[in-house]
């Protein structure tokens, strides 16, 4: 069965939405570096820390996880200094 997504691993990475992690204290300019891009498709890429086996057994109820998706968590600060560059739906 087709799925109704798809990422393209093709897309490359266009801008980045809010701030980095260096500019909210998030990372000390090394290889912990929390992240959030807008590829040049439109779609959206986290980085963030792999918590997928913290998280599988406690998810809501009606939310479900693909053997090829993974649960990411990024600062919460991230996500709101990214408000200013995602468009309203």
């Amino acid at each position: 069965m087709a799925r109704a997504w798809e990422a393209d691993p093709s897309a490359l990475f266009e801008r980045r939405l809010g701030s980095s992690a260096e500019e909210l204290g998030h990372s000390d300019g090394r290889d912990d570096c929390p992240d959030i891009w807008q590829l040049d498709n439109g779609d959206v890429a986290v980085i963030g820390r792999d918590l997928t086996a913290a998280y599988r057994t406690r998810l809501p109820h009606g939310v479900h996880l693909a053997p090829d998706e993974r649960l990411v968590v990024i600062p919460g600060n991230m996500l709101s200094a990214a408000k200013k560059d995602i468009p309203d739906a």
